[in-house]
């Protein structure tokens, strides 16, 4: 007797699944893909508003360029920066109102700082350890240099003084 054996091969599943439907037929679609942009039309409301808003923004540059030329100010100052000059040059500079700062000092201005800390400085004639230092970024201190000044000011500390 002959052996005859069969070799069952056990089945691969479909790694790819059927995407049709299951009566095989497609439904149809209705219209295209692809679709053209809508190109609305200016109507009289769009109109209106970007007519509106140009406007609006036209009235505030207006408005912004007169305050500015007249000298109006709208901020909640409490004293104005400003330069007395004569013949001579700047005689005064900043604030004029003295009592809104606590300290001040008088002496010579000097240019020159200690290992970066300030700008200029100010010789009381009581020695170098008693020079005050200055930094200012409002007031131009090199128009001061070598004259006797008294400044009124906020002490702010120092790393290295």
């Amino acid at each position: 007797m002959e052996n005859t054996e069969t070799k069952v091969i056990p089945s691969i599943p479909n790694l790819v699944q059927n995407t049709q439907p299951a009566g095989g037929v497609m439904p149809k679609q209705e219209g295209s893909l692809v679709k053209p942009l809508s190109s609305k039309k200016l109507n009289k409301a769009n109109i209106l508003i970007i007519l509106g808003s140009f406007a609006v923004v036209v009235f505030g540059v207006i408005t912004g360029w007169l305050l500015a030329g007249s000298g109006q100010s709208t901020s909640n100052e409490k004293g104005s920066i400003g330069e007395i000059t004569s013949s001579k040059g700047v005689e005064e500079a900043g604030i004029g109102d003295e009592s809104e700062y606590e300290s001040s000092v008088e002496g010579i201005l000097k240019e020159g700082s200690i290992k970066g800390e300030g700008t200029h400085y100010i010789d009381r004639e009581l020695g170098e350890s008693k020079y005050v230092y200055l930094t200012s970024s409002v007031i131009d201190l090199d128009s001061f240099i070598d004259k006797k000044v008294t400044v009124w000011g906020e002490t702010i500390s120092a790393n290295f003084c």
